[in-house]
């Protein structure tokens, strides 16, 4: 990996193209510690030191890069375009209109990202409303254990500012992501989400350190590496089912004849069943401090459903993963579909015939292999909430999550740097 890193600074376009990432990533991070107006920074910093951060609103905190808790200018992150992007992805199998502009090609990705867009700026307004009004009062929703005013005026005007603020910063994310993807490397959204999980780990490992013995620190280390290679190990394994193609005459040319076969991946879902999860399992929690008349839920969701390393939270936490992965693989992979595909271009599994009879192959081997994805899926998040009292109750750093993300994009991004180094050095026969 850092032999292509190496060769592609030494490639004078690709430099140009790494230095470009640099810089918007160095801009995203800024924009990350900026506070937004009206926001008393110094109140922010003094609950951040006294609290630590709420399982509730965990999941937004990791993916804004710790910028939610700090109220910044990009606050929100990425979270409200991965979320409007998978409800869109899940009301394309839905919604005929939108399959059928799925299927334009070109011009119908580019009006499905344009829905992309406008569900994001309404997910962000309403989120940026919400945490605005988690933050009003003293001692705020955000930060229970702290005693201060994070947001000295509580005026229309005010609240008013600050929405607009919030949701700017996530249009912009949106833009910087877009200008990754159009003139450097890799997915931009991707290489934004990977930015901000990595800026954590620093600093929850300092907290671990500061928390805990330096054993205990080494042993959080090498267990992070060990998760670390399975999931590499994991995210690279696929089965490859082979098809071979007829030949067929079309003018004076023979076309076909070829054999191929279609990867079919082990975690064909990726990190999406932990989102699912995670988001589902922190519902409780929010009803319950929106529903306070109601002592006995307040008091089971508090004992229960807000530590990581409850038995409770652990079992709900490991089905529902099992479940959203099978639901989201069922969803976004269509065998019969695949199966018509194949059977129009002439091509088909071998021992199976084509149509019927390969599209229940095929739904047999894809329910076979999702089984181990999903209990992979399952442990590598759970088994880090297991771990919390080792490491004196702090985030776990080498969470499911993280570790899935960081993995997955720094693979697929190196894979592309390669593509396009392999490009430009080719050698052909003249050569």
């Amino acid at each position: 990996m850092l032999t292509a890193f190496a060769r592609a600074f030494r490639t004078p376009d690709l430099r140009k193209k790494l230095l470009f990432v640099l810089a918007i990533i160095g801009l995203f991070r800024l924009g990350s510690v900026v506070p937004s107006p009206g926001v008393s920074y110094t109140a922010i910093q003094s609950c951040l030191n006294q609290s630590k951060d709420s399982s509730v609103y965990g999941l937004v905190n990791l993916f804004s890069g710790g910028a939610l808790l700090q109220l910044s200018v990009f606050a929100l992150g990425i979270m409200p375009y991965i979320t409007s992007s998978i409800i869109i992805q899940l009301l394309i199998v839905v919604i005929p209109r939108l399959e059928r502009l799925k299927e334009e090609g070109q011009s119908g990705q580019a009006k499905l990202t344009q829905y992309t867009r406008y569900l994001t700026i309404a997910l962000a307004i309403l989120q940026s409303t919400g945490i605005v009004a988690l933050a009003r009062g003293v001692p705020s929703r955000l930060f229970p254990q702290c005693n201060q005013a994070i947001l000295p005026s509580t005026s229309l005007f005010r609240v008013a500012t600050l929405v607009v603020t919030m949701t700017a910063g996530t249009a912009v994310i949106m833009w910087l992501g877009e200008l990754i993807t159009d003139r450097g490397i890799g997915n931009g959204m991707s290489v934004l989400i990977f930015t901000s999980i990595a800026s954590r780990l620093p600093s929850e490992g300092g907290r671990i350190l500061q928390s805990t013995s330096g054993f205990v620190f080494a042993l959080v280390c090498l267990l992070g590496l060990v998760i670390v290679t399975a999931v590499v190990y994991v995210e690279q394994a696929q089965r490859r089912i082979p098809v071979q193609y007829a030949k067929r005459m079309v003018g004076r040319r023979m076309y076909g004849g070829t054999s191929t076969y279609i990867p079919l991946k082990v975690n064909q879902a990726g990190v999406i069943p932990v989102i699912f999860a995670s988001s589902l399992l922190y519902l409780p929690n929010l009803l319950s401090q929106m529903w306070t008349s109601n002592q006995g839920f307040t008091n089971f969701v508090s004992r229960n459903l807000t530590k990581g390393d409850h038995p409770l939270y652990l079992v709900s936490y490991f089905l529902l993963i099992i479940f959203f992965t099978y639901f989201y693989v069922a969803i976004t992979f269509n065998p019969v579909e695949v199966s018509d595909n194949m059977k129009k271009y002439g091509g088909f599994v071998p021992g199976f015939r084509p149509g019927r009879q390969t599209a229940e192959y095929l739904d047999f081997i894809l329910s076979r292999i999702t089984l181990p994805g999903a209990l992979f899926l399952g442990l590598i998040a759970v088994l880090p909430n297991a771990l919390l009292s080792l490491t004196g109750g702090n985030q776990f750093p080498f969470g499911g999550t993280t570790v899935l993300i960081l993995v997955g994009v720094g693979l697929e991004t190196v894979k592309q740097i390669e593509s396009q180094l392999m490009l430009r050095n080719y050698e052909g026969f003249l050569r």
